[in-house]
C-alpha cells in the first residue's frame, strides 16, 4: 500500500470563504492584494480536488494559479481577450470564471471541456487544444478592437515549449510589425508535455539562470523608473548580463518590449507589472514568466512529467488509478516493435514532436538515443526534416498522433509524397480518443493520406496486426507508408514473436460467411466481429474480413466480398471520404454498383463529437456493435431489432 506523504493538501479540506466569494472575476478586482495571495491558495487546493475526481492536465495548471488570478484581476474580462495557447492550463481559470460549479465534470460527458471552448464561456474567446495559436488569435482581436469593435486588449498567454513552434514565430514578427498594443505572457516553466528541446529551450533558460529578481526593460517609458534606486541598478545590471551591452533580447529585436523575467508565482510581482504595463503599453509587450508545473502539490512536483496528464488520483498519497485492463497499450506495442527492428537494422531512425513518451518513441531513445530525434512541438518541420533523412538513406519512422500530423500536411504532401520519399509515419490516437475531445480526435487522416498519390495506409485491426504493420513498413522502400491505431488497450490477442511483412495491399478474412460482409478498415474490428455474431443468432451468415490497406485497397478482397453477398458494409474509425469512398469508387468504376449490390459505408459523422467515453463517443457517432448488426440488416431490408445495450449479442 502507498504510504501517505506530505502533500499540503488534507484529504477533508476546510471550506475556502474567499473562493466562496468568487462569482466571477470582476469579485477578484475588489479584493486587496493580500486577500489575492490566499485565493490563490484556495484556487491551487480546489484544483487538485477537482482533479483527483476527474483526471486530466493538473501540471500545467498548476502552474499557472497566481497568473490566472493576476490576469483577472488586472484585466478587463471578458471585455479584454484572455487567450490560453493550447489551453492545458486553463483549470483554474475555469473555476474563476463562474464554472466552479461544475469544474468536477470536467472532460466527462455533458461536462465542461479540458480546453478552452468559445461555446461553453464568454470568457473563453478562442478555443484552443493545439498549440501555438494564440499570439496569432491575439493580434487578430487586436486588429478587430483598432477596426472599431466592441474588444478589449488582447492577452495571450503561452508556453515555453509551445513559443518554439514555428506559428509562435511568424505571429511574433507579424505582431510586432504591426506596433499594436498587445500583451504576451511567456509562461516559462522549462517543462512541456516533455523536456522542451533545441535553441528557444536554451535561449529562455539563459534568460533567467543567470539573473536576480528583475530583469525589466521600461514598458512605455515608466515601469523601471518607478523602483527605488538601488532595484533600478540592480535592474539595469541584470539586463546587460541576459542582452549584452546595448543588445536586445531576442523579443525586442522582434518589435516587442520586453519585460522580465519574473517570478510567476509571485503575486507581489505580477500584479504592479500588469498594472504597469496595462497602464502603459503603446504597442506589443512580452511578459516573461518563471514558473513551476505542478507548483504547490508535491506529488506534481516531484513526478517525471510533472502530473501532465493524470488519472483520477488520491489527493493525500498522489497515487494515480490505474487501468483495470491486460491487454497491453497500442502505443508501447509500437514503441517495442519499433526497437525490435531497429535492432535488426541500423539504418531505422525515430523522429516525435515533443511526444517521446506520448508515442512510444521514448523506448527507441533509451535504446537508440543517437537514432532518435525529439524536434519539439514542430510537426511541420518533423515531417520534411523525416523527409530530409529517408532522401539521404534512411529508414525514418514520423511518430506523431493523428490530430497533430494535420499541422504537417503540406509538407507531407509536397516534400514526402511529391517525392516519393519512404518515410513511415506511426499514427499514434487514430479515432475518437475520449475526455480529450474533438480537439484531439484522430478523425481525418485516412481522407488525408489515401488521396495521395503514392502512399501506403494502413490500419491495425488489432495489437498483433500493428506489430505486423511495423515490420512492414521498415521492409518497404518504394515510397511513403503510414499505419494508424487507437489510443488506449488492445483487445487482448495472442501476440507473436515478432511482427510479420504483410504483402502490400492485401486483406484477410476472419469469419466466412455467404449473405453479409462485413469489411473492416482498422480497430472497430472487433465490433464487427461482435456485430457478426449478433447476426448469425438471427439466422444471418456473415462474413468478416479486415481490409488492412485503404491505399492500395484490395480490390481481390473487394470484388469477392461484392460478388459473393447481398449486402457489403464497410466500417471504419474515421470521417466520410476515408476508405469507404475509396470501396465505393472501386465499386462504381468495375460497374458493381450497377447490379443492385447494397452498400452501406459506416464512418464517424459529419460534426464533431464532444468528449466522453470512447464508448459514448462511438455510440453517438452510430459505430457500436449494435449499429453495425443494424445497418446490415436494413441494407438486407429486415427490420432490425431492439438490440440490448452495450452488446449486439444481449
Amino acid at each position: 500500500m502507498t504510504a501517505p506523504i506530505d502533500t499540503g493538501f488534507p484529504a477533508h479540506r476546510p471550506a475556502t470563504p474567499l473562493l466562496d466569494r468568487v462569482a466571477g472575476p470582476a469579485d477578484l478586482r475588489s479584493m486587496p492584494d493580500g486577500s489575492l495571495t490566499k485565493l490563490a491558495d484556495e484556487l491551487r487546493a480546489e484544483t487538485v480536488s477537482a482533479v483527483s475526481v476527474t483526471g486530466g492536465h493538473l501540471g500545467s495548471s498548476l502552474g499557472v494559479v497566481e497568473l490566472t488570478v493576476a490576469i483577472h484581476a488586472v484585466f478587463n474580462t471578458p471585455h479584454d481577450k484572455l487567450i490560453w495557447d493550447v489551453g492545458h492550463q486553463c483549470y483554474p481559470h475555469k473555476i474563476l470564471t463562474g464554472r466552479r460549479d461544475r469544474i468536477r465534470t470536467l472532460r466527462q460527458k455533458d461536462g465542461l471541456s479540458g480546453f478552452t471552448k468559445r461555446k461553453e464561456s464568454v470568457y473563453d474567446p478562442f478555443g484552443a487544444a493545439h498549440s501555438s495559436t494564440s499570439i496569432s488569435a491575439g493580434l487578430g482581436f487586436a486588429v478587430a478592437r483598432d477596426m472599431g469593435e466592441s474588444t478589449g486588449d488582447a492577452i495571450a498567454v503561452i508556453g515555453d515549449g509551445a513559443i518554439s513552434a514555428g506559428m509562435a514565430y511568424e505571429a511574433l514578427n507579424n505582431a510586432g510589425d504591426q506596433g499594436r498594443r498587445l500583451f504576451v505572457i511567456l509562461n516559462d516553466n522549462e517543462m512541456s508535455i516533455s523536456p522542451p528541446v533545441g535553441a528557444m529551450s536554451q535561449y529562455l533558460s539563459g534568460l533567467y539562470a543567470n539573473t536576480p529578481l528583475f530583469g525589466l526593460k521600461e514598458i512605455a517609458d515608466g515601469f523601471a523608473k518607478t523602483l527605488p534606486q538601488p532595484f533600478r541598478e540592480g535592474a539595469k545590471r541584470a539586463r546587460s548580463l541576459v542582452t549584452g551591452l546595448g543588445g536586445g533580447t531576442l523579443f525586442e529585436e522582434l518589435g516587442f518590449s520586453y519585460v522580465g523575467p519574473i517570478d510567476g508565482h509571485d503575486l507581489s510581482q505580477l500584479l504592479p507589472v500588469l498594472r504597469a504595463a496595462r497602464a502603459r503599453a503603446t504597442g506589443p509587450v512580452l511578459i516573461h514568466c518563471v514558473t513551476v508545473k505542478g507548483k504547490g502539490y508535491q506529488p506534481a512536483e516531484t513526478s517525471s512529467d510533472k502530473y501532465h496528464g493524470v488519472s483520477k488520483f488520491d489527493v493525500v498519497s498522489g497515487a494515480q488509478k490505474k487501468s483495470k485492463g491486460n491487454a497491453p497499450s497500442y502505443t508501447s506495442v509500437f514503441g517495442k516493435a519499433l526497437v525490435a527492428e531497429a535492432e535488426r537494422d541500423p539504418k531505422i531512425v525515430a523522429v516525435t514532436a515533443a511526444m517521446p513518451a506520448g508515442t512510444g518513441v521514448n523506448l527507441m531513445m533509451e535504446r537508440f538515443p543517437a537514432r532518435s530525434f525529439d524536434v519539439g512541438i514542430a510537426e511541420q518541420h518533423g515531417v520534411t526534416f523525416a523527409a530530409g533523412m529517408a532522401a539521404g538513406g534512411l529508414k525514418p519512422f514520423c511518430a506523431i498522433y493523428s490530430t497533430f500530423l494535420q499541422r504537417g500536411y503540406d509538407q507531407l504532401v509536397h516534400d514526402v509524397a511529391l517525392q516519393g520519399l519512404p518515410v513511415r509515419f506511426a499514427i499514434d490516437r487514430a479515432g475518437l480518443v475520449g475526455a480529450d475531445g474533438a480537439t484531439h480526435a484522430g478523425a481525418f487522416d485516412v481522407a488525408y493520406l489515401a488521396n495521395l498519390p503514392g502512399m501506403v495506409v494502413m490500419a491495425a485491426g488489432d495489437e498483433a496486426e500493428l506489430m505486423h504493420m511495423v515490420a512492414t513498413a521498415a521492409a518497404y522502400d518504394e515510397g511513403p507508408i503510414a499505419f494508424r491505431y487507437p489510443r488506449g488497450e488492445g483487445v487482448g490477442v495472442d501476440m507473436p514473436e515478432r511482427g510479420e511483412v504483410l504483402e502490400i495491399g492485401k486483406g484477410r478474412v476472419l469469419v466466412e460467411g455467404t449473405r453479409v460482409a462485413l469489411l473492416s478498415y482498422g480497430a472497430h474490428l472487433s465490433e464487427c466481429l461482435i456485430a457478426a455474431e449478433a447476426l448469425e443468432a438471427r439466422g444471418v451468415s456473415t462474413t468478416v474480413a479486415d481490409a488492412r490497406f485503404a491505399k492500395p485497397i484490395d480490390t481481390d478482397l473487394l470484388g469477392r466480398l461484392a460478388d459473393e453477398h447481398a449486402a457489403l458494409i464497410t466500417v471504419e474509425q474515421g470521417a466520410r471520404g476515408g476508405f469507404g469512398a475509396h470501396a465505393l469508387h472501386w465499386l462504381s468504376e468495375t460497374g458493381r454498383l450497377d447490379d443492385g449490390l447494397r452498400i452501406r459505408t459506416m464512418t464517424l459523422p459529419d460534426h464533431f463529437i464532444d468528449q466522453a467515453s470512447p464508448e459514448d463517443m462511438y455510440k453517438e457517432a452510430g459505430l457500436t456493435a449494435d449499429d453495425i448488426a443494424a445497418t446490415a440488416l436494413n441494407a438486407l431490408g429486415v427490420a432490425a431489432p431492439r438490440f440490448g445495450t452495450g452488446s449486439a449479442i444481449a
